[in-house]
């Protein structure tokens, strides 16, 4: 029976555009079942319940009507962690992990008392993956969306790092003062011309708020770049994260707003991916 509600919804998922058909139709299954990957081997080829083939096929529907699968399970791992995600906040990517692994490069002491300041943090995803892997660090996390605030401390609360975050609902860094040894952030980046051509799960799903940045998509950059000379400590270092296009004006950007030390850092696939400032 499992095999062949498998192969049916593959088939669907598959017909309605999802690249990855299978690997989704097995996750809502896993969902639907309330089971971890070994539950699943153990189940076998069991025959299900009535209630189990309807629950899953219910999850299927959605994801064919192109509904993201965090969404619909309500969870994205990102980093260690595994997050809370709702229609009020973007889903973590593996592509902002580029941010997260860049930033900890530039720590020389993972054990120092470091202060993180993560401007709209949406999810919550870059602050508490920082936090940890730098057990005596601290951070203050900025977002303008009440409703993204709740879900970043729904995360904070079930990583376990509730303790050493603040959150602070303003636009961009607006009202923070002290210094900081990283300013990262994952702002808005792309040219609103561009997002009615985006994947129906980022278009229709995630939130305009945390999508579009303005003209070129590079609106939110020197405003940014000016809030991390504000706010770093010495030698301190901001990354933000922008699209992989990006890169050349993004760095002319930094050195319009006074960074001489500033560079682009790729992703796995070796488009840029970060920009990194410093003094």
């Amino acid at each position: 029976m499992i095999p062949t509600l498998l192969k049916a919804a593959t088939n669907r998922l598959a017909a309605a555009g999802i690249e990855d058909a299978r690997e989704d139709a097995r996750a809502l299954l896993r969902h639907a079942l309330n089971l971890d990957a070994a539950g699943m081997i153990a189940r076998g080829e069991a025959t299900l319940s009535a209630d189990e083939i309807t629950r899953f096929e219910a999850l299927i529907t959605r994801r064919a009507a192109r509904e993201p699968l965090s969404q619909i399970i309500g969870t994205q791992p990102f980093w260690t962690l595994d997050l809370i995600v709702t229609r009020d906040v973007l889903t973590p990517r593996s592509d902002t992990e580029t941010l997260v692994a860049a930033a900890l490069e530039t720590v020389k002491d993972r054990k120092g008392p470091l202060r993180i300041l993560d401007i709209a943090t949406g999810s919550g995803a870059i602050a508490l993956a920082l936090l940890s892997e730098l057990p005596d660090a601290v951070a203050v996390a900025t977002d303008i969306s009440p409703e993204a605030l709740s879900i970043a401390k729904r995360n904070a609360g079930r990583t376990g790092l509730q303790a050493r975050i603040r959150f602070e609902e303003t636009s961009w860094a607006d009202g923070i003062a002290g210094k900081f040894d990283l300013v990262v952030s994952n702002p808005p980046y792309i040219d609103p011309d561009v997002i009615a051509g985006l994947e129906p799960e980022v278009r229709d799903h995630e939130p305009r708020l945390a999508l579009d940045g303005g003209k070129d998509g590079l609106e939110p950059y020197p405003h940014l770049l000016r809030e991390a000379r504000r706010l770093l400590a010495p030698r301190g270092h901001a990354l933000f994260e922008i699209g992989h296009d990006q890169g050349r004006a993004a760095l002319a950007l930094a050195r319009e707003t006074g960074w001489s030390q500033s560079r682009i850092l790729t992703d796995l696939g070796g488009r840029d991916r970060v920009l990194c400032v410093h003094d």
